[in-house]
């Protein structure tokens, strides 16, 4: 499995967690509707913060995924931000700018 694919799973379940509760009828849609996950590239830790306050300011889910600093990354440094399920024009407004992972 590609890191893209390990970083979407990882940032994919918190935001799934998250909404399974508050919003139940988008995460079925989300479910019957293929599950997309689509990663994306970052160029800093700040910029990946930037883009989550920006999601959640659209009302949308956002969750940024604090490595425990077991292998290779320090503990707590923010590796993956999820965002969704939501409508992709919402989410567009947030990454078009960004390059696929």
């Amino acid at each position: 499995m590609t890191s893209g694919k390990i970083a979407a799973h990882h940032a994919t379940l918190a935001c799934y967690k998250a909404l399974t509760k508050k919003n139940p009828k988008l995460v079925r849609h989300w479910e019957v509707t293929g599950q997309a996950k689509i990663a994306l590239k970052v160029s800093s830790e700040d910029q990946m913060l930037e883009l989550e306050a920006i999601a959640k300011s659209l009302n949308l889910c956002a969750r940024s995924i604090q490595d425990a600093g077991r292998t290779q990354i320090e503990a707590g440094s923010r590796t993956v931000l999820g965002i969704g399920p939501a409508p992709v024009e919402l989410v567009n407004q947030v990454t078009s700018h960004l390059r696929l992972l």
